[in-house]
């Protein structure tokens, strides 16, 4: 899979994607990121890349010349296929769907925007869709960019070392991840629970999904409604409801 990022500052960015499981994956070939430098795509000798907005206001506004003839120029003849992604707090807002979907792509592109914003034509006429990573806003649009690259990326067969591991991870299954524990299995008195210890896979499966099941409710209760549930999981989200209930109410509350 390609990745190609439009950027103000690619050196800001570069040191991430060289590194750990996106470097290796990149070496092994398994995925591609490609760094485009929009001043490259400037004719004035200040290689400029914003001005006033019309109407006033505070900031300075990404102009659209450099901003279209990058993605067309890079993009080529695969303009119109690939989803032309622009980082923005208006945006969708990014999650685990989301990067599932987007990883069915052969070829991303990313607009990372700066200053107060991009001129509305790129939104209209350029990106294809929209994504925020969240309800705040940057400075720019590279840690957004940086966000789904790793997202998406970890999706793909190759790019993990462990091929089932993204499948247990938090919001894959609609759900909370189950606590992890490693060695040793005594630190300064916290023990690891006896169960994963114990070899008995059957057991270990089962207290995993409770687990999940308890901290998605404890955490993000939000996600129950939506979540893929067995009658068994129900059996349990209704008895750790009821030991909640039932749970002494601390004095000082």
């Amino acid at each position: 899979m390609r990745f190609d990022v439009f950027t103000l500052i690619p050196d800001a960015v570069q040191a991430y994607l060289s590194s750990s499981i996106l470097g290796r994956a990149q070496a092994r070939g398994t995925i591609r990121i490609e760094l485009h430098n929009l001043r490259q795509y400037t004719h004035d000798r200040h290689r400029t890349t914003d001005d006033m907005p019309y109407g006033g206001g505070g900031g300075m506004v990404m102009k659209p010349e450099p901003v279209f003839e990058a993605v067309e120029n890079v993009l080529g003849p695969d303009l119109g296929s690939v989803p032309v992604i622009l980082l923005t707090p208006q945006g969708h807002v990014f999650d685990q769907r989301l990067a599932a979907g987007l990883a069915a792509y052969p070829r991303l592109a990313l607009l990372c925007g700066r200053y107060e914003g991009v001129d509305e034509r790129i939104r209209q006429h350029l990106a294809s869709l929209e994504i925020s990573i969240g309800d705040y806003v940057l400075t720019g649009g590279e840690i957004p960019a940086l966000a789904i690259i790793d997202a998406v990326a970890r999706l793909l067969p190759g790019v993990l070392g462990d091929e089932g591991a993204a499948a247990d991870d938090s919001h894959a299954t609609g759900l909370l991840e189950y606590p992890h524990y490693t060695r040793p299995a005594d630190f300064r008195g916290w023990s690891v629970p006896e169960v994963l210890t114990s070899g008995d896979h059957a057991r270990v499966a089962a207290w995993r999904r409770e687990q999940s099941l308890r901290r998605t409710l404890e955490r993000r209760p939000d996600l129950i409604a939506h979540a893929p549930l067995s009658a068994s999981d129900r059996q349990v989200l209704a008895r750790l409801a009821a030991e909640t209930r039932t749970k002494p109410t601390d004095a000082r509350d």
